[in-house]
């Protein structure tokens, strides 16, 4: 099962997703991160779009996925609701290939929050549990 957090660190807002699976902890830090910016619940899945990544460790993933993120928000002008991910091992580096949902940005339907400047390796830490399950967390610039 899929969870998310914000906690609380100095001036900024750090993010944490936990899931039964690695591939739900990306998921679920992923959209802890849109709803820094906006609020994830009134994202409807209009769009689909392919994800692509990979890295040299589970760090790099994690950070390539969700630059990829913000760039599609930045750029596209896409917030999302929910994603898809599959992360596999090969020729000694992880590539993460799925889907991300959402829609184009409205902010009078979205309620912006806060600006997302950029994804940094800040607190960032990828974690098996004691109870089994996964964890992934980082301070994002804000």
């Amino acid at each position: 099962m899929r969870q998310w957090e914000h906690y609380e660190h100095t001036a900024d807002i750090g993010i944490r997703g936990y899931g039964d699976t690695l591939e739900e902890a990306f998921e679920a830090v992923a959209l802890a991160l849109f709803d820094v910016i906006v609020n994830v619940r009134k994202i409807e899945k209009k769009v689909e779009i392919d994800i692509e990544v990979e890295g040299e460790d589970l760090e790099s993933l994690l950070y390539s996925f969700l630059e990829e993120l913000l760039y599609l928000h930045d750029i596209e002008g896409l917030v999302f609701g929910d994603f898809k991910v599959k992360i596999e091992q090969k020729d000694g580096k992880y590539i993460l290939r799925g889907k991300a949902y959402g829609e184009k940005f409205d902010p009078e339907k979205h309620e912006p929050k806060e600006e997302v400047k950029a994804i940094t390796y800040h607190d960032m830490k990828i974690e098996r549990l004691p109870d089994g399950r996964w964890m992934a967390q980082l301070v994002p610039d804000i």
